[in-house]
């Protein structure tokens, strides 16, 4: 039997969804599964988006952006720790559901219902999942991933645990990477969120990049251009490590800043809009680059280069003066 199809449930109207309108709907599955987590209890997730100022250029990609789980704990009183996977991998996992945590376990695309319209029974894909419910005899779990709350069942349930006639065992394949999620204190609320909230900026700024990344992604550009002409098939894995780790960075980074000003911080609306030309710029460099490896015909693109380059200076030099 195939899956069931994705069921919403009816806490969804807590979470904070993304804009469909938006450069980037989805961001990466680490941030997206955390924006629902903790929209779900009530906790509003851009508060904790300053570590965006900090991202780099890692050579070969645009740094996978995540929550700090330092963060995390300053800001919502949420504790984060590495879940150890031995036995049977749903005992632990409904364990650590029974005590009130919510488990964020990777697991393979492929089985996940909710991505009907990309890897769902087509492509093998690594993500992440947020695991609020489990029941071990019925074959069930719900979870949180992309936009929504969903469930599955089914093969999708045997699938995601190594149960499927057709797949090696779970205790023959190297267990994945799990994390627990524990609301342990009180969350800073209005005022105090919002101080934390800037303590945390101020110091995710003075992390940030001492050299433009753009300017070094800019460098690495031509090189890995011919690479995609040789082998166009990649560019999907492509863009999602580079041009949307960019661009999603940023519109967030617009999103964070945005926040501020509502809560009455100084007038960051020059950073705002540039972070906001950051996010559509690298959009527009994932169309040009996706012609690049279709057509074999290698363009500079410098006169995006030079947009993304200029703002990005825009954005972190208004929003130091302004911070620090």
């Amino acid at each position: 039997m195939m899956g069931q199809s994705p069921s919403e449930h009816a806490a969804d109207e807590l979470f904070v969804r993304p804009d469909p309108n938006c450069d980037w709907p989805t961001t990466n599955c680490y941030i997206d599964v955390w924006t629902l987590l903790l929209s779900s209890w009530e906790l509003d997730p851009v508060a904790g988006l300053g570590m965006t100022v900090a991202q780099d250029y890692e050579g070969g990609q645009f740094t996978f952006f995540k929550y700090h789980h330092g963060d995390l704990e300053h800001l919502y009183g949420v504790v984060v720790g590495e879940l150890t996977l031995y036995a049977p991998w749903e005992e632990r996992i409904a364990e650590q559901v029974r005590i009130g945590r919510t488990v964020l376990m990777e697991v393979d695309g492929y089985y996940l219902p909710d991505t009907r319209a990309t890897s769902y029974r087509s492509q093998h894909t690594k993500t992440t999942i947020g695991i609020d419910s489990i029941d071990i005899e019925a074959g069930r779990l719900t979870y949180f991933h992309n936009a929504g709350h969903y469930e599955l069942s089914g093969q999708d349930y045997s699938g995601v645990f190594y149960k499927l006639a057709w797949q090696r065992r779970a205790d023959e394949v190297l267990p994945p990477y799990v994390e627990f999620a524990s609301r342990r204190w009180r969350p800073k609320r209005d005022a105090a969120q919002t101080g934390a909230s800037l303590e945390l900026l101020r110091w995710h700024l003075k992390r940030r990049p001492e050299q433009s990344p753009i300017r070094r992604y800019r460098d690495d550009f031509p090189r890995h251009m011919d690479g995609l002409m040789a082998q166009p098939q990649g560019f999907h894995d492509y863009a999602f490590a580079v041009f949307r780790q960019l661009g999603a960075n940023f519109q967030l980074l617009a999103n964070y800043v945005d926040w501020l000003q509502q809560r009455g911080a100084a007038d960051l609306t020059v950073t705002r809009d540039a972070a906001r030309r950051l996010s559509a710029g690298a959009k527009i460099l994932q169309f040009k680059a996706a012609r690049i490896a279709n057509r074999g015909r290698f363009d500079p693109c410098d006169a995006v280069f030079d947009a993304l380059e200029r703002d990005y200076a825009t954005a972190m030099s208004r929003l130091e003066r302004a911070c620090l």
